[in-house]
């Protein structure tokens, strides 16, 4: 009976020290996603004023037309590099969030069967 309370305490431990890395990942990812977000906005903002001023300061319709659309083709661009940039960042962050999980789970799995 002793041996299988050590086996059962330490496949305890390895899901707790499982589920303090997948603390960790989560962290980190959440953080790098924060930061990716900000940085977007951030420049977003700076590109939308810029782009305000120069069509204040636009002296005929055809050139403030041509400061928009150039905006527009700008801002699609920029939202497309974003989104393939945030698609990365979350797949990165079901993947390290999975991990010590999958490994706590394989060792368990190995533990039972013996």
């Amino acid at each position: 009976m002793l041996p299988q309370f050590d086996q059962f305490q330490k496949f305890g431990k390895d899901n707790a020290d499982a589920a303090l890395k997948t603390f960790g990942a989560v962290s980190k990812s959440a953080q790098a996603i924060a930061v990716e977000s900000a940085d977007f906005a951030k420049k977003s903002f700076e590109q939308s004023t810029a782009t305000l001023e120069k069509l204040v300061s636009a002296k005929t319709l055809d050139k403030a037309f041509e400061i928009q659309a150039d905006y527009a083709r700008q801002a699609y661009e920029g939202f497309v590099a974003q989104a393939t940039r945030m698609g990365e960042l979350y797949a990165g962050f079901v993947r390290e969030t999975l991990k010590p999980m999958e490994a706590a789970v394989s060792r368990g799995a190995a533990t039972v069967a013996r």
